[in-house]
């Protein structure tokens, strides 16, 4: 992997070619922005380039450091994240860790991380510590990462990848060099979706819409859920105001598991904005279902621009504790319900 085959990042891949070349690479950075657009690929790509055999301000992706570090057994290119996300990867199983694994990053990962970076480097010019989901961190492993980020340890830089960088503690992120990725263009990730996924156009583009500019989250979309979401969406504004017990049926279909769950919030959440658009006089051509418009617009004018905006908090805060291992039926259950009870 080479800086130039990371896609919509230009202005942040300027400034990390910059130090490199200058040879002044930060003790530690904090590459913010949303998530499935680059962040963690440019972090080791960083990691490669720091300690190609070329010597350049760029990776090779060929020499040996290179690809141990895309393999991810490099000794001094270290790899922090939850134990819930390595399963979900499958770099690891579940009978690699004691108990449930954990959504956190805990203090313990923290504290070898530390210990591994104390260590003289066995073979890198500099050695890398990336920490992938760094909101993630718990108030205690923050707090222990305060010191490396306070002293770090000599040729050494560590990289926090967050899609929530304002969860992270501030001081934390007054620590950190601050490179805020930006979403991608909707155009590319069309593009990319219908030639990875074999989707025809429309689908790609709304598949891009829906993300948000995210190509991770885009391929991510699931098919089915996509196929299915003028019928929840049709079911979610025909609750009844009021019918508790509708709301919950409608809960126990879209919460199958936590990953459906998750892309129903998703859809919700790109719906609502939608809604918010449209009752705020905004133009129906840009909506996200731009083959929803018929239904959007009755929904809009019923729900107003405030409520839209309220059920679009309601969703980012059930995603919210959905990262931190809430139960997803509880969670879209309270959802629908605030929905219907404002008030509760």
């Amino acid at each position: 992997m080479t800086f130039a085959q990371i896609l919509g990042q230009e202005r942040v891949l300027g400034s990390l070619v910059s130090a490199l070349a200058s040879g002044q690479l930060h003790h530690a950075y904090l590459f913010g922005g949303p998530e499935g657009v680059g962040k963690e690929l440019t972090a080791r790509t960083l990691a490669q380039a720091a300690n190609c055999e070329r010597g350049e301000a760029d990776a090779c992706g060929e020499c040996g450091p290179c690809r141990r570090i895309a393999g991810r057994n490099h000794p001094d290119v270290l790899l922090v994240l939850p134990e819930a996300e390595l399963i979900a990867r499958g770099w690891a199983g579940r009978a690699d860790f004691s108990g449930k694994p954990s959504r956190e990053i805990k203090i313990a990962q923290i504290r070898h991380l530390q210990e591994r970076l104390s260590l003289k480097a066995l073979e890198a010019r500099r050695k890398m510590a990336i920490i992938g989901c760094a909101e993630a961190m718990n108030v205690q492993a923050q707090n222990a990462l305060l010191k490396t980020l306070e002293e770090p340890p000599d040729a050494t830089t560590l990289v926090l990848v967050s899609s929530a960088p304002h969860a992270l503690l501030p001081t934390i992120r007054s620590r950190c060099l601050k490179l805020a990725f930006a979403p991608l263009p909707l155009g590319l990730v069309a593009e990319r979706v219908a030639r990875e996924r074999g989707a025809d156009p429309a689908t790609a583009r709304l598949c891009a819409a829906l993300a948000g500019g995210s190509l991770g989250q885009a391929l991510a979309l699931d098919p089915k859920a996509l196929a299915r979401r003028q019928e929840m969406l049709a079911r979610i504004e025909g609750l009844a105001p009021g019918d508790a017990r509708a709301a919950l049926l409608l809960a126990e279909d879209l919460a199958t598991d936590r990953a459906s769950a998750e892309a129903h919030l998703d859809l919700l959440e790109a719906w609502y904005r939608d809604l918010a658009t449209l009752a705020s006089g905004g133009s129906p051509e840009g909506l996200i279902n731009c083959d929803l418009g018929e239904l959007a617009a009755a929904s809009a004018a019923r729900h107003g621009a405030p409520e839209a905006l309220r059920r679009i908090e309601l969703c980012r805060s059930a995603r919210a504790k959905l990262r931190f291992n809430a139960s997803h039926r509880l969670q879209t259950e309270q959802l629908l319900l605030r929905f219907l009870f404002p008030d509760v």
